[in-house]
């Protein structure tokens, strides 16, 4: 008997620490900030953005361009629109209303395009999006609003314009010709990420560069940290490498105890922890996707959710982001044309364990194909309460928050066949729940062993959804779901005379 009363001391214990654990289950809010919220004073802007640049009005859609060979970008990635840090610190409220934990801004250092993953100077604010004044001013007072604050790194690469990448190429005896890959073999005389000549890959093994990128106190990855931000979401980490990632992880920790390093990982989440706290993860919510469309069944996806979980480990799972969209995909709403599977992919975003990432506008239906398209102009004009995105979004956040096991219980996928059905629990019989999904176009009615030991026979289940009442019993539940239909079940605890089953049930 004494093993299983320790073991359900751990799991105590476990559920306990997640609790407190801001990375486990946070909604993170991604901003794309030229494209976030108009400029206060157009006029005063447009001396950011001289020729080759080009500066929009906020009503125009982005266009693809041409590939320009002599300034090695499209001219689209030279278009710009005025979005700046002040603009984001305008819509705080805005953010915190919807629910999120999170915002997460795409590159804000000095760069020569509008998305800012060609930097220039990794410790400089884009002087198009204002200070460091103006970045610490948005740290506090998005902690005082109740949010944290991650920053998109980009280490695989840099951007041509950079003065180490100039001063290498000039001269043979500069300090930072080992930061680059350079030779006579590479068409611009150094390797390019993609083939290209605008991102010249780093050099990541050099002791130098690994001093100035997350080595030193005032390194880029601890200078931004001693700042104020909370984490730092990693570009292409794959590419990396794991070991690479775990030093950066490392002294990110070690700057700042708690803090958050997600990794871009395009790929199958395991494998990469601990050298990361959290996969940037495209997996689940295109697993989910693959299911809509009836090329996996609900029971197939049920075993690999169950795989992955298994794999990466759930408390890393936690701490990974679900991405839907960003802005490398085109928008959620342009990927899923048919308003229910949209709905549904929206619903196992805040019911799978992680993360969700809201791409910003997502959550107002905004559409878009790939870039540049993905990249528009947010569409304030969509807020109001008449917006069922945006209704369905925020009840589901507000699910997430009324209900611990959402955030950061366990997770178990069930044995079905064409529903998808799976619990999240943290051990205390009131906050755990049971999802039950119907991908499919027609009613299916299951029945299903729900696994949970703590819930009494003949006891009902009500849906958060629809308000409906399921009775299960033996540890069977029998759901009749709906076409394309999402149903969040919860214990209904009830108390005859002072009387429940359930005394010395947590």
């Amino acid at each position: 008997m004494i093993v299983p009363i320790v073991a359900m001391s751990l799991s105590k214990a476990s559920i306990e620490s997640r609790a407190k654990d801001w990375r486990n289950g946070a909604v993170v809010y991604q901003v794309f900030v030229d494209r976030f919220v108009p400029p206060a004073n157009p006029r005063a802007k447009a001396k950011f953005y001289a020729s080759p640049r080009t500066f929009h009005s906020w009503d125009d859609l982005p266009k693809a361009g041409k590939f320009d060979p002599k300034l090695g970008v499209w001219t689209h990635e030279l278009d710009f629109w005025g979005g700046d840090l002040k603009g984001v610190e305008s819509k705080l409220s805005y953010i915190r209303d919807l629910g999120a934990d999170v915002l997460y801004l795409n590159p804000i250092h000095e760069a020569f395009t509008n998305h800012k993953y060609d930097a220039i100077d990794y410790k400089k604010v884009d002087p198009a999006f204002g200070t460091t004044k103006d970045l610490s001013g948005l740290i506090s007072k998005s902690h005082k609003s109740g949010l944290k604050v991650v920053l998109d790194g980009v280490f695989n690469h840099m951007g041509r314009r950079s003065p180490y990448l100039q001063d290498a190429l000039k001269s043979a005896k500069s300090p930072y010709r080992d930061w680059f890959f350079l030779g006579k073999q590479y068409q611009a005389g150094y390797k390019g990420w993609l083939g290209g000549v605008n991102m010249p890959v780093l050099h990541l093994e050099d002791a130098g560069l690994q001093k100035y990128l997350w080595r030193d106190k005032d390194s880029v990855v601890q200078h931004y940290l001693n700042l104020g931000i909370d984490g730092w979401r990693l570009d292409v980490a794959y590419e990396i490498g794991p070991e690479l990632l775990g030093e950066i992880t490392k002294y990110a920790h070690k700057a700042k105890k708690g803090s958050l390093v997600v990794g871009e990982i395009l790929g199958y989440p395991a494998g990469w922890f601990p050298n990361i706290d959290g996969q940037y993860n495209l997996f689940a919510p295109g697993l989910c996707m693959e299911m809509l469309d009836g090329t996996v069944s609900g029971g197939r996806a049920a075993d690999m959710l169950n795989d992955y979980v298994a794999d990466a480990g759930i408390e890393n799972v936690l701490k990974s982001w679900l991405v839907a969209d960003n802005h490398d995909t085109p928008r959620l709403t342009s990927m899923l044309p048919s308003d229910k599977d949209r709905m549904l992919e929206w619903a196992l975003l805040f019911t799978l364990p992680g993360c969700p990432n809201v791409y910003y506008g997502s959550e107002l239906g905004m559409t878009g194909g790939g870039d540049p398209e993905n990249r528009a102009p947010m569409r304030w004009d969509l807020v109001s309460p008449q917006n069922e995105t945006l209704a369905w979004v925020k009840k589901l956040i507000g699910f997430r928050k009324s209900h611990p096991s959402l955030r950061y219980g366990d997770f178990q996928a069930l044995r079905t066949e064409k529903l998808l059905a799976f619990t999240r629990t943290t051990g205390l019989l009131r906050e755990d729940v049971i999802v039950v999904v119907n991908p499919t176009a027609k009613k299916v009615t299951e029945t299903f062993a729900h696994r949970m030991g703590n819930l009494m026979s003949w006891e009902e289940m009500q849906d958060l959804v629809s308000g409906g009442k399921v009775l299960q019993k033996m540890g069977l539940m029998t759901v009749e779901a709906p076409p394309k239909s999402i149903q969040i079940f919860v214990p209904v605890v009830t108390r005859v005379n002072g009387f429940s089953p359930y005394d010395r049930i947590k």
